[in-house]
């Protein structure tokens, strides 16, 4: 017979056994303990019973940690200082599977759109917000099942079985002996023909025949476009774009903007970039453009007419020693102006390689919010949309703005003889209240100077 002390452990050990598994594991061992405390010799042991056995080495108990089924709550990434809000966009549903670092979604603010990338690899299991919501700084926003499969995978595993069901092609089966006798005689000779009627046939008029209309596919549904109809269609505005309105018509309620006009001849730049865009490229890794020789050029002027580079501050006027040129760039959210920071101090390959940076930054909508504040002038160019003329508005709190337009071969008069040049027409847009009429006139002519013949920059003329 076992000692009592063992009898009592397999006893607990077995109705513990009922719902808690671990539990049974524990107390297992512990019987294990008693039962060579009591007879240090288990070969002796021919009395213990074999239950006892079974239920230690049973297979159905299969202790192992449960993974995939850890739930995380993922919050909104860290805002700027002077960001406090914004609407949620999904990228994702409940359900979709994700990887590590993939965007779930997007914060857009007034200022730039923040990614809310995901931080492990999961399912997704529950959206706390609706889309179009606001969301604050620190708001849980989305909660995923680590290591869990998906919509996605499902999707694999579909496509998978769908492989060789496809591949196997259909088999047409041979009609049967026993089907061919069953479907009758074969007929030896022809039928008969059906007797003439005698008298007239009669006929009905076919306005007694009943019409039976046609049941064709419906048109009626919803999402059928009727011919004619005059319908609309309600976008909610994001908040970039409701901002950009705001300031533009900030602008035009403080600032007194005046609008002055001239023209440049790019026979030389063009000339300039023909000759030297391949030598230019190979050396710095850029092509040569156009925007480079104006931001150059707005430089030089910027300089030369400091008043144009300041801003009203209440009853003060700032000067600013630096020249930060914000560029006017078309994102998929709206318009946006990253800053081209030191001016003064570049190159034009310096400003090509921070051109090119920071316009892939705004078409893959990651330019983040010290990408676009300060900024002491700016350059919008609508000539690569076909522009010929326009009057652009500034961008608050600066003074000025530079209008770029397109380049067209016109007729002009040089040295008292007409001839065909490749010209563009300049607009700068400043604000009368600081800067006067001598002064922008002067700016945008030194303007015009840097441009059609760069060698005034290295002169300083």
């Amino acid at each position: 017979m076992w000692p009592r002390t063992a009898q009592l452990a397999y006893r607990r050990s077995a109705a513990l056994s009922r719902g808690f598994p671990r539990q049974l594991h524990s107390s297992t061992a512990a019987l294990n303990v008693l039962s060579l405390r009591d007879n240090p010799h288990p070969s002796r042991s021919s009395s213990v019973p074999r239950s006892l056995h079974s239920i230690s080495g049973n297979r159905g108990f299969h202790f192992t940690a449960v993974r995939g089924q850890e739930i995380r709550t993922v919050k909104t990434p860290p805002f700027a200082d002077s960001i406090s809000e914004g609407d949620v966009r999904w990228h994702k549903a409940v359900g979709d599977q994700i990887k590590e670092d993939d965007v779930v979604g997007e914060i857009e603010t007034d200022k730039t759109s923040i990614p809310v990338p995901s931080p492990v690899s999961g399912v997704i299991t529950e959206l706390l917000f609706k889309d179009g919501e606001k969301v604050t700084a620190g708001a849980q926003l989305y909660r995923v099942q680590i290591g869990g499969t998906g919509k996605s995978a499902g999707k694999d595993e579909a496509k998978a079985e769908e492989k060789p069901e496809k591949q196997a092609a259909p088999v047409q089966q041979q009609p049967s002996r026993s089907q061919s006798e069953n479907s009758g005689p074969i007929p030896t000779s022809a039928p008969k023909v059906p007797p003439i009627p005698q008298g007239p046939i009669r006929s009905k008029p076919a306005s007694e025949v009943p019409v039976t209309p046609s049941k064709g596919p419906s048109t009626s549904g919803s999402d059928a476009p009727q011919p004619g109809a005059r319908t609309e269609n309600r976008v909610k505005m994001n908040r970039m774009r409701l901002r950009i309105a705001e300031r533009l018509k900030e602008a035009q309620n403080t600032a007194a903007m005046l609008t002055t006009f001239n023209e440049i001849d790019m026979s030389n730049v063009i000339e300039m970039r023909n000759k030297y865009k391949d030598g230019f490229q190979k050396v710095h890794g850029v092509k040569l453009g156009f925007m480079s020789a104006f931001v150059k050029a707005a430089a030089y002027a910027l300089k030369d007419q400091p008043v144009v580079n300041a801003v009203i501050d209440g009853g003060e006027i700032v000067y600013h020693d630096y020249i930060d040129i914000s560029v006017a760039v078309a994102s998929p959210k709206g318009l946006v102006v990253p800053v081209i920071r030191n001016v003064e101090n570049m190159t034009y390959a310096d400003i090509e390689k921070t051109i090119v940076k920071l316009g892939e930054k705004a078409r893959d909508n990651q330019l983040a919010i010290e990408d676009m504040s300060g900024g002491t002038f700016t350059i919008s160019n609508g000539g690569v949309f076909g522009s010929l003329m326009g009057t652009p508005i500034i961008n608050p709190p600066q003074s000025a703005i530079l209008g770029m337009h397109a380049t067209n071969d016109r007729p002009v008069a040089i040295n008292g003889q007409v001839v065909i040049r490749p010209m563009m027409y300049v607009a700068l847009t400043y604000d009368h209240r600081l800067i006067d009429g001598r002064e922008a006139v002067t700016f945008l002519k030194k303007i015009k100077a840097a441009v059609e013949d760069p060698r005034t920059l290295l002169l300083e003329l």
